[in-house]
């Protein structure tokens, strides 16, 4: 059975890494620095977290909502947003157990702390909808910062603060839930793969939840997500490419954001971007070598990303030994280098 982690604990983290031909390493994860080699490109997301959950009243029947901030509907824009909404409740509730809020109809308002938004539009699932936000841009992410929390889930107890939820790397707050893999990443690595002269370059993902609570609605997981990828860093992964040089990619927002990205002749297309559908089995890789992830579950949609890089037999042994030796899933879990295999090379 694999744990869940419930604060980030960088000195007992452990690293599984998976090599192109199968075999796997138990490892602190202290030693990532010291994995790669010269000439490899890292590349992470330098997204910051936004304050996503608001607690609130549907105005019409003064019912008790929360309203978890899904998916960009004008990026970047914070005053439209698809929308999960629940019922009475917090975090502690496990999200699949959570109150269904009440019945939504376009046009109902929400007081959401200092903010007042209506629903533009029920989408096809009644705890989906359009949002948006009253007021100026600067009013807005002000009563964000004033009323929003991070969103959580009930493997963490205690509420989160924003800064727990950011990794070292956050500039721009685009994202709605952590990049978690940055997580992995400390000042100490960075220095370590410069003395090493491994390459390292960021985008800017907009990371979408993780988890709706409702088996349906994760089928669509993940929902189209923005990103923005600057010229240096797609300028550094085609010269990766022409060397013949991995590209590790930490987390799947990345994968997400270079494969979008990515041109037939193995360029990156630079600027401003939607990242649209799942990578999973059969989805041809042009870009990404390796993944630095965390600990996920079959089933979920981070884990079905990884099927593009390792074949069932693979990720199944690899999950018997993440279980034999305890690993810690979710945001502030351990983490897996998994090495793309030779059958699945694009």
């Amino acid at each position: 059975m694999i744990a869940a982690a419930d604060r980030r604990d960088r000195h007992v983290a452990r690293l599984l890494v998976v090599e192109q031909d199968g075999t796997m390493r138990d490892l602190p994860r202290a030693e990532l620095a010291g994995l790669l080699d010269p000439g490899d490109l890292v590349v992470a997301n330098d997204a910051a977290t936004l304050p996503a959950s608001l607690d609130g009243v549907h105005i019409r029947s003064s019912e008790a909502v929360e309203i978890r901030l899904a998916a960009w509907l004008s990026f970047p824009d914070p005053r439209r947003f698809v929308g999960i909404t629940f019922g009475a409740g917090d975090h502690r509730t496990r999200t699949e157990d959570r109150l269904p809020p009440p019945l939504l109809s376009s046009g109902d308002l929400l007081r959401l702390g200092p903010l007042e938004a209506i629903v533009e539009r029920v989408l096809d699932h009644p705890r989906l909808l359009e949002l948006r936000v009253f007021g100026s841009r600067g009013a807005v992410l002000a009563g964000l910062a004033q009323h929003g929390r991070p969103i959580q889930y009930a493997h963490v107890p205690e509420p989160l603060a924003l800064w727990d939820v950011w990794t070292k790397i956050a500039i721009e707050p685009v994202a709605f839930e952590a990049p978690s893999a940055g997580f992995a990443l400390d000042w100490s690595t960075l220095q370590t793969w410069h003395r090493r002269d491994v390459g390292f370059a960021t985008l800017t993902h907009a990371a979408g939840i993780s988890s709706t609570g409702d088996p349906v609605l994760d089928t669509r997981l993940p929902f189209d997500e923005p990103y923005c990828i600057p010229e240096r860093t797609a300028a550094l992964v085609a010269e990766a490419k022409r060397r013949g040089s991995r590209i590790i990619a930490i987390g799947t927002t990345v994968v997400r954001a270079l494969e979008s990205a990515a041109n037939p002749d193995g360029s990156v297309c630079t600027g401003n971007g939607i990242a649209t559908g799942r990578i999973e089995r059969g989805t041809p890789l042009r870009l990404v070598d390796a993944i630095l992830t965390g600990v996920h579950q079959p089933g979920e949609s981070h884990f079905e990303l990884l099927r593009a890089f390792a074949d069932d037999a693979l990720l199944t042994n690899a999950s018997a030994l993440l279980a034999a030796h305890r690993y810690r899933a979710h945001e502030f879990g351990d983490s897996i280098l998994l090495n793309r295999q030779p059958l699945l090379l694009g």
